[in-house]
């Protein structure tokens, strides 16, 4: 869209290198953390659920799925390079937002990777940094990239429907594939994680309960 559109705005320019720069990061990421390690538990048991017909059923629930998803998310990525406005308040905003999601995403995941990394800390909660306020603060940081990325398209003149994105990737991590179905498999195979739900904030950061 940003290169088959004529003369985008600098906006546009702006949101295409802070999209690059967080797929970025998070490709290295889990790239690095799944490097050598087995199939993801998730594809496993559909692998075994739906066996010789596997893929056809992996051909529409993942990857067309997901395709759909990473289209409607886009959205505002997609409609930038036909705005016209000139910066305001907005963009600043929006940057704003994108920089502390970006923080929260990247501080929380370092966190989480050098506990993880310390074998005498295998099977245990983790509750220090980010983790003390928010039992997710890298999805809440993936929330606030895309809202982020949302206004400084408004600020640019984008319709008022490309709000679907946001409330989309927003429904997913909360509510589908993110703090929901991680919990689920969490409260199951680690002791003591269920204490530290009654303590700390599930997505909003905010000071722990007193026990």
């Amino acid at each position: 869209s940003l290169l088959l559109a004529d003369s985008p705005p600098p906006r546009a320019w702006l949101l295409a290198a802070l999209t690059w720069i967080w797929g970025l990061r998070l490709a290295l990421y889990l790239g690095l953390r799944k490097l050598g390690k087995p199939e993801d538990h998730r594809y496993r048991a559909l692998r075994e659920s739906y066996g010789k017909s596997f893929w056809i059923i992996s051909l529409g629930l993942v990857f067309g799925l997901q395709a759909v998803l990473i289209w409607v998310i886009s959205w505002p990525l997609l409609l930038a390079p036909h705005g016209s406005a000139a910066w305001n308040v907005w963009d600043a905003v929006g940057v704003m937002l994108w920089g502390t999601g970006f923080l929260f995403e990247a501080i929380g995941d370092f966190q989480m990777a050098r506990f993880k990394a310390d074998p005498a800390k295998q099977g245990k909660v983790f509750s220090g940094g980010l983790w003390k306020f928010t039992r997710h603060p890298n999805y809440f940081g993936d929330f606030l990239v895309w809202w982020g990325l949302t206004l400084m398209a408004f600020a640019g003149g984008a319709p008022w429907w490309i709000i679907i994105s946001p409330l989309t990737i927003s429904f997913l991590l909360i509510r589908v594939s993110g703090v929901t179905l991680l919990e689920k498999s969490l409260k199951q195979r680690t002791p003591g994680y269920e204490e530290y739900m009654r303590r700390t904030s599930s997505f909003v950061p905010w000071p722990p309960r007193k026990e």
